[in-house]
């Protein structure tokens, strides 16, 4: 079983970056497919980024070109670099693995990180 926590929220205006992590312990990231959600006030929970455990990368249409999941085993440690950030992207921003070995989509997650975008 993996553990993960998200940092790096924050309040930024819009066209700014910011640069979330989710830090596993337990096992290693590259045991997963790990994934980025977030989860806007009234909004149903969205899928934004994922990255393989062969490093393939796939974005949510809303982000594609502005945000880049990647993965630093090193430090058991994922990343989401969000540029061009816009208001609408405010949310709750949420870390997932997805055991290999269990069905059903992902399986562990984050406690979330806030971030909002300012106009």
């Amino acid at each position: 079983q993996v553990q993960l926590v998200e940092s790096g929220g924050g309040l930024v205006q819009a066209g700014g970056s910011l640069r979330l992590s989710c830090v596993a312990s337990g096992r290693t990231v590259s045991d997963y497919a790990m994934g980025w959600f977030r989860q806007a006030p009234g909004k149903e929970r969205e899928w934004v980024a994922r990255i393989g455990r062969t490093m393939i990368t796939t974005y949510a249409e809303a982000v594609k070109g502005r945000f880049t999941i990647s993965r630093d085993s090193t430090k058991n440690t994922v990343y989401l670099q969000m540029n061009s950030l816009k208001p609408e992207d405010t949310a709750v921003y949420y870390c997932a693995a997805d055991d290999p070995y269990r069905t059903g989509g992902y399986d562990y997650w984050g406690q979330g990180t806030q971030v909002t975008v300012s106009s």
